[in-house]
């Protein structure tokens, strides 16, 4: 029996975390034991807990309710915490998702005793340092034994890093690189139908199919940064008023905290009081992926709505200098504005009229976790 540690602490990871969990079920019962560690690094019950229950994930094994702090103490906690479990609990692997302080924490923790890491979303790259998660991910990347990549951009990436197409036995001096697909596509493809069946948040708010655009704007150097934040939703406000457009704008905690402090007076009582600007609470996942499903279009600075976006074939704009996923932008189903009122008018413009939009096979086939639970089996 392979056992595994698998590290969660912000709500996308929580999400990747159920196509693993799933396929283990499903597939593994028998071959692999994992053992479910959450950080805490997002606690809102909105933001976590709900997640567990909505997608019937295994709750965690192991919480250590690390809560917010700066980036050197909250990932200084992780540490302790997760080297503690992983002497306990003796696997023989951890397993990290994306770019958080949690997969740093759990990346350093388990390099340094010598335990195997499993990075599952590895090779993506911003290129961008100042952002933290691009710092994250490419320390956590550079410490794996298995390093699975969700795009073949990502694979190529981890190859111009001196990455080798390495032979087993793989070890943190000579990793395992794959090609393998996204598990968030596997998740989407597995809730669609559930999102249809479970959530009413089209009706409750009144939000016709295909004729709201889905926003989401949670990244703090948008949301802490009055001059961006007041530029994004001066952006908002201008296309509901010109085109009679609904917005649909689920509200990280973060962005809801500072709306009211950083908008200017104007601004945030036109946001307030417009009925096309519907400001919503945090959303579930199945309640994402049925704003997603159903928008005409989608405004964000998450990376991980904007695969969401393409998954279910919507044109996206992206509210930051940069992306990750640059497969979208060179496909031509996404386009960056950065915090720019013009380019996001003009963005608009172009996808209201785009007829052609191509949405190719870029995410694998929806069997991305079946894959890493075979190689883990294989090479652990």
């Amino acid at each position: 029996m392979l056992k595994i540690v698998t590290i969660i602490g912000a709500r996308p990871q929580i999400i990747k975390a159920a196509a693993l969990s799933r396929a283990i079920r499903s597939h593994f019962r028998d071959k692999i034991r994992e053992v479910i560690v959450h950080t805490g690094q997002h606690y809102d019950a909105n933001m976590s807990q709900v997640f567990f229950d909505e997608l019937d994930i295994p709750h965690p094994d192991h919480n250590l309710n690390t809560g917010s702090d700066t980036h050197a103490r909250q990932t200084a906690a992780m540490m302790t915490g997760i080297e503690e479990i992983l002497l306990k609990e003796k696997p023989a692997a951890i397993v990290l998702y994306g770019d958080t302080n949690s997969t740093l924490a759990g990346a350093v923790a388990a390099s340094k005793i010598h335990v195997p890491v499993v990075h599952i979303e590895a090779g993506l790259r911003s290129f961008n340092k100042a952002m933290p998660e691009e710092v994250n991910r490419i320390l956590c990347d550079h410490v794996s034994t298995l390093l699975f990549s969700p795009t073949r951009t990502g694979y190529e990436n981890l190859l111009k890093e001196g990455f080798k197409e390495n032979k087993p036995p793989y070890s943190a001096d000579h990793p395992g690189i794959y090609h393998c697909g996204d598990v968030m596509y596997d998740n989407s493809l597995y809730f669609s139908r559930l999102a249809d069946e479970k959530t009413n948040i089209l009706r409750e708010n009144k939000l016709e199919p295909g004729r709201f655009i889905l926003s989401t704007i949670h990244r703090n150097n948008n949301t802490d940064d009055p001059r961006r934040l007041n530029a994004l939703f001066r952006a908002i406000s201008d296309l509901a008023a010109r085109h009679q457009v609904a917005f649909a704008i689920p509200l990280h905690p973060r962005t809801s905290k500072l709306l009211a402090q950083n908008l200017s007076p104007e601004l945030y009582s036109e946001v307030k009081t417009d009925p096309l600007i519907h400001i919503l609470p945090p959303a579930t996942f199945l309640e994402m992926i049925s704003l997603e499903k159903n928008s005409s279009m989608v405004m964000t600075d998450s990376g991980g709505v904007q695969k969401e976006a393409f998954y279910f074939q919507k044109p996206c704009i992206i509210l930051r200098p940069e992306t990750e996923w640059v497969e979208l932008v060179k496909c031509g189903t996404a386009l960056i504005t950065d915090a720019d009122e013009k380019k996001i008018s003009a963005a608009y413009d172009h996808f209201s009229g785009a007829k052609d939009l191509r949405f190719p096979p870029l995410f694998g086939d929806g069997h991305a976790a079946e894959f890493i639970c075979g190689e883990m089996l294989k090479h652990l």
